[in-house]
C-alpha cells in the first residue's frame, strides 16, 4: 500500500505544479529565469512540450494543458489499477 501511496503523491505533486504553471503564466510580470519559477518551468514544460506540438495555442489561448491533465489522471489511474492488480490489495 506505501508503494501506491507514493506512486500517487507523486502524481499529485506533478498535477500540482501543472496547475501552478497555468496560473503563473498568466502572471505577465513574472521572472521565469530565477528560482522557483525557472524550477517550475523546467519541470512541467517538458511535459506540457509534447501537448503542446498536438495541440497549438488557438487565438492567443493554449489549451494544450487541459489535455496534459486529462492524460495525467489516466496514466494514474492505469500505473494505480496496474499495481492494484500485481499486489492484489
Amino acid at each position: 500500500m506505501g508503494l501506491i501511496n507514493g506512486f500517487n503523491s507523486v502524481f499529485n505533486l506533478f498535477y500540482f505544479l501543472i496547475i501552478l504553471r497555468i496560473f503563473l503564466s498568466w502572471v505577465p510580470t513574472i521572472n521565469w529565469e530565477a528560482n522557483p519559477w525557472f524550477t517550475i518551468r523546467q519541470v512541467t514544460d517538458g511535459y506540457l512540450n509534447i501537448f503542446r506540438r498536438v495541440i497549438p495555442p488557438y487565438r492567443g489561448l493554449d489549451f494544450s494543458p487541459i489535455i496534459a491533465i486529462i492524460a495525467l489522471e489516466i496514466l494514474r489511474k492505469i500505473v494505480i489499477l496496474t499495481l492494484l492488480f500485481i499486489f492484489k490489495v
